[in-house]
């Protein structure tokens, strides 16, 4: 049996900002228990919901020599839904109200976390054959294995795979202070290694070191390779290319069913939508203010409110959108342009915008069941979870050709009647707009082809399996 330890600064129940939670707590489950043992370490945070708390079974816990003190490290085990999560435990690098505080901070945070994880594995009763790494925060994982541990024969078997979630995030900070963070000596830090642009850099490390390296789209496995995606490692991406795969994130089929969901106004299937999908609509309708009309085209976001989202090409057309026989539906909060631009065409438009500044599982859920068509014009989508809720719950996508909404999303053909949504390829809001009117007058005037586009999409299957059998055939070849 394959032993498999997913370390991640973050993972669903326990602790959530973004989609990298969902991909470390919900992927597990779904790995074959025959073949694979596979178990999650996060940080012991303090904000973890005290009914998880109370659940965690303490372990030991041990000193250990990080920055020239003693450190504390704890170990406290949880069993949830037959996975095992492992958490490492300091009060000075894991307490406050939210997982991530300041950037200088969070750096030493996850540099003592990266060494932490190592240093707790022989105390276990598990040893991994690979470390599976996500993102920056555990960027040094891989270099330490090839580093400071090897001398140790207990790891010198253990193989790391690194997985970007998004490149942009990449832990840097000025030579000394990454150096002095990671106890790595100067051999590391060239341009070959961590540093970066005269910078260094922790998810370099992860890249130049881990034994492969993978990203959460196919396309965006070859988007990072060219300088527009490449946040500066394009030439590094295109270095390690042999090593590089791309994995679809999958979603939680079971968390998001519009035929169980206790979320939405009424739930219904794939045989049922065209009875049933509507009473959402009318629901939301009723719920936000806005004018209640089962036929009015409803087009939603669920997003963070970003640049990186596409909101500016919104921006650009946001008057002649609202003109249009339709309603729009936002949540989410972000930057404050946004945020106040979408809160303006609230006021002005209130029966057909309504702009929800604010997050809510229990509304993104509703939004998703109750809008005929969802939103998504990313700058760029390493690989999107909100296109295959839509797609699940029967709500159209319209999305810009990038990263995985391109994977995900097949473009409407009315000549062939394939597809699953509509897409627009140049990052420009004219032809985003263009996109928006022929899912319009595609939904108002040819309500049966509509309706096969729904079919095809609900008969999609992005769930968790398949990207687990493909994270099973990475693991066969380390």
């Amino acid at each position: 049996m394959k032993k498999i330890l997913f370390v991640a600064s973050e993972g669903v129940p326990f602790i959530k900002t973004g989609g990298l939670a969902d991909v470390v707590g919900s992927l597990p489950k779904y790995f074959d228990k025959e073949k694979y043992d596979v178990r999650v370490m996060l940080p012991y945070y303090q904000c973890i919901p005290a009914r998880y708390k109370e659940q965690a079974e303490y372990l030991t816990n041990f000193y250990m020599d990080y920055m020239w003190q003693d450190r504390y490290v704890g170990l406290f085990k949880i069993e949830h839904e037959g996975i095992i999560f492992y958490f490492v435990d300091n009060e000075w690098y894991f307490s406050g109200d939210k997982p991530y505080t300041d950037q200088y901070f969070d750096l030493e945070k996850f540099a003592f976390y990266s060494k932490a994880v190592l240093s707790a594995l022989p105390v276990l009763d598990f040893k991994p054959d690979v470390i599976h790494c996500h993102d920056w925060q555990t960027g040094l994982i891989p270099v330490h294995l090839k580093d400071k541990f090897r001398a140790n024969p207990f790891y010198r078997d253990i193989k790391s795979v690194m997985t970007i979630h998004n490149l942009k995030f990449q832990g840097v900070w000025s030579v000394d202070v990454i150096q002095r963070i990671s106890e790595l000596s100067d051999y590391y830090f060239t341009p070959d290694k961590l540093e970066s642009y005269s910078n260094g850099n922790m998810l370099k490390g992860g890249i130049v070191y881990a034994d492969k390296v993978t990203t959460v789209s196919n396309t965006y496995a070859q988007e990072v390779k060219m300088p527009f995606y490449g946040e500066g490692l394009d030439g590094l991406m295109r270095a390690r290319s042999h090593d590089l795969w791309g994995i679809l994130n999958g979603i939680d089929y079971d968390e998001y069913d519009p035929a169980a969901d206790p979320f939405i106004y009424q739930n219904y299937d794939a045989r049922t939508f065209r009875k049933e999908k509507g009473k959402n609509k009318t629901g939301l309708q009723r719920e936000l203010g806005m004018e209640v009309n089962p036929k009015k085209f409803m087009i939603g976001i669920v997003s963070r409110l970003t640049d990186q989202k596409g909101l500016d090409l919104v921006q650009a057309v946001m008057d002649q959108i609202c003109s249009e026989d339709l309603q729009f539906v936002i949540l989410g909060t972000g930057d404050e342009k946004y945020e106040n631009m979408f809160r303006h065409y609230d006021w002005k438009y209130h029966d057909s915008v309504s702009a929800n500044i604010y997050y809510s599982e229990t509304m993104s859920h509703k939004v998703y069941a109750a809008c005929d068509a969802f939103l998504m014009p990313s700058l760029f989508e390493p690989c999107g979870l909100s296109q295959i809720i839509s797609l699940r719950y029967g709500t159209v996508p319209i999305v810009r050709e990038t990263g995985g909404l391109k994977d995900t999303v097949e473009p409407y053909n009315e000549y062939d009647s394939t597809g699953t949504g509509f897409s627009f390829a140049n990052y420009n809001a004219h032809e985003m707009l263009g996109s928006i009117m022929y899912a319009k007058n595609t939904y108002y005037n040819k309500k049966r082809e509509w309706n096969k586009i729904i079919d095809r999409g609900m008969a999609k299957d992005f769930s968790w399996t398949s990207s687990a059998q493909k994270y099973e055939e990475l693991y066969s070849v380390l």
